[in-house]
């Protein structure tokens, strides 16, 4: 009969520490494998199958860098200005150049409210025919035509008895292509020549914010080029090139959106360089010319401002070339002007000068 034999006290269990230890150090072994194995996986992607992608496939790359772009306010109809509180405005497409379709919001004058409800694209069309000032407002570097100080500035030319014409370049919100300085500019001479086509050659007036100074300089001496002087321009929050530095490329936002992709790739603009040379195209300009400013404005300072008005008073009779600052006091920045009371009564009193 065999003894069954009794473990004494404090003698270790039969899987001892050795071998934990060597059990332990195995499935940290097989781990680090496991990530190395992962690691090397991500390298093969990174510089090998994706450069060959993008170099054998270039539309996926313009899928994932170009097409989805940020709109701001999220989510925004564009088709239906009346959400943003444009009753009397209607939406539709324009064709710039062959493939390029532009999303324009046209709003009436503020007397034709009641009889605007309901009423359809050639209604209008028509409506321009009655021979009242048309503005074509040409906006800043991000954003859509349904940016709050877009609407604001609509707002203030309808209830001063305006047609306004607010569009949204090519790359921006609802309009197709890719945003460029020759594209920006053809969009606004199409919208100029389009404006005086359907209003029997009415007083066609533009107006640029911020980026949109340069567009509208560039379109003023492509027309000037042409022999047509521009009937009014209107410069608000004004930069100049020439003088001053922009850090960013302004169509940053549309090209570049994933984190760290630039280090693999040359940025797509490198090829697309902007100028937007406002200081030059102001010496060629022979419309009447009003500039507004902020003295606080935080992205274009008002001293910039001063040279090119400047520069613009003295390429023509200094009588056709104002300039109307805001006190930094009431916080108005860059894009803060609308909000400002007296806005209305110098915008009337320069229409007016040009009817005259």
């Amino acid at each position: 009969m065999m003894k069954r034999r009794t473990a004494k006290q404090g003698q270790p269990p039969p899987t001892n520490n050795a071998q934990r230890k060597v059990q332990r150090q195995t499935m940290e072994t097989r781990q680090s494998f496991r990530w190395l194995k992962r690691g090397l996986f991500a390298l093969l992607i990174i510089f090998i199958v994706l450069p060959f992608s993008v170099r054998v496939l270039p539309e996926l790359i313009q899928h994932l860098v170009y097409t989805h772009r940020l709109r701001v306010p999220f989510f925004a109809d564009l088709s239906r200005p009346a959400e943003f509180s444009l009753n009397h405005t209607i939406n539709m497409y324009l064709t710039s150049e062959e493939g390029i379709s532009l999303g324009v919001w046209h709003t009436v004058p503020a007397s034709q409210w009641e009889e605007a409800q309901g009423k359809d694209l050639a209604w209008y069309q028509n409506s321009l025919r009655a021979g009242g000032p048309v503005f074509i407002y040409l906006h800043g570097n991000t954003g859509t035509r349904s940016s709050p100080h877009r609407v604001g500035v609509a707002k203030i030319l309808s209830e001063l008895g305006y047609h306004v014409l607010v569009p949204d370049y090519r790359g921006f919100g609802d309009s197709t292509g890719e945003p460029t300085e020759d594209g920006l500019t053809t969009d606004a001479l199409y919208l100029y020549n389009w404006a005086k086509a359907h209003s029997r050659n009415s007083l066609v007036i533009t107006w640029g914010h911020s980026l949109g100074t340069g567009v509208s300089t560039n379109a003023a001496v492509k027309l000037v080029k042409q022999g047509v002087v521009l009937d009014g321009v209107i410069l608000e929050g004004a930069f100049n090139t020439a003088r001053q530095n922009i850090p960013v490329h302004p169509f940053l936002w549309f090209y570049w959106k994933y984190p760290g992709i630039g280090y693999l790739f040359q940025e797509p603009w490198a090829e697309n360089k902007v100028v937007f040379p406002t200081e030059e195209n102001l010496k060629k300009i022979r419309s009447p010319i009003l500039f507004l400013h902020s003295e606080d404005d935080h992205l274009a300072p008002l001293s910039f401002v001063q040279q090119l008005y400047e520069v613009a008073a003295s390429a023509q009779d200094a009588e056709r070339v104002k300039m109307v600052t805001f006190d930094g006091s009431l916080g108005y920045l860059h894009n803060g002007l609308y909000r400002d009371p007296h806005l209305p009564d110098i915008i009337k009193k320069f229409v007016q000068s040009l009817e005259g």
